[in-house]
């Protein structure tokens, strides 16, 4: 079995309107995580219909009020999605993003130095939650995301010079 994975993340509208997305970046690619993909993109609805409810189902867990603000979220300008590589991926990308809800992410954790919303005010307000980043749940959900993002011609094989030191 071999411990190298690929992993889907999105940079959601407010990490690109923000400007952070470089910054954020560099954190995933100091731990020894090379890009194998990257594009700008706007889907549409039924785009993130498929991400979030067919593969994240969303509505199943959650429900439609959650999706749709999710959904209006992720609308509100384009994203960047990137696949990244690296030494059991999912895992460490999760541990680098921290908790889904900012309020509750650790002091070091993307969300947690980048974002602070709880889900009570979210849900007071009725909107999403502004949580910049989006990261594959596990090996399953990676599996079935990055094919939904990308195709293969848009993937790339290559060894960056940091392998020597995180491989």
């Amino acid at each position: 079995m071999s411990h190298i994975e690929r992993t889907l993340i999105l940079f959601k509208p407010d990490a690109v309107q923000r400007g952070v997305v470089g910054e954020i970046l560099t954190r995933f690619e100091r731990v020894g995580l090379k890009i194998v993909g990257t594009k700008m993109i706007a889907p549409d609805r039924e785009h993130y219909f498929k991400h979030y409810e067919e593969i994240g189902q969303v509505i199943t867990r959650r429900g439609e009020k959650t999706f749709n603000n999710v959904l209006d979220t992720m609308n509100e300008g384009p994203v960047i999605a990137m696949v990244l590589e690296g030494i059991e991926a999912v895992e460490l990308v999760r541990k680098l993003v921290g908790s889904t809800e900012p309020k509750s992410s650790a002091p070091g954790t993307i969300r947690g130095d980048f974002s602070h919303m709880s889900y009570g005010y979210g849900d007071e307000q009725d909107k999403g939650i502004p949580n910049l980043i989006h990261a594959s749940g596990d090996a399953s959900d990676a599996a079935q995301e990055i094919p939904h993002w990308f195709s293969d011609a848009e993937l790339y094989d290559y060894t960056a010079l940091s392998e020597k030191f995180t491989r």
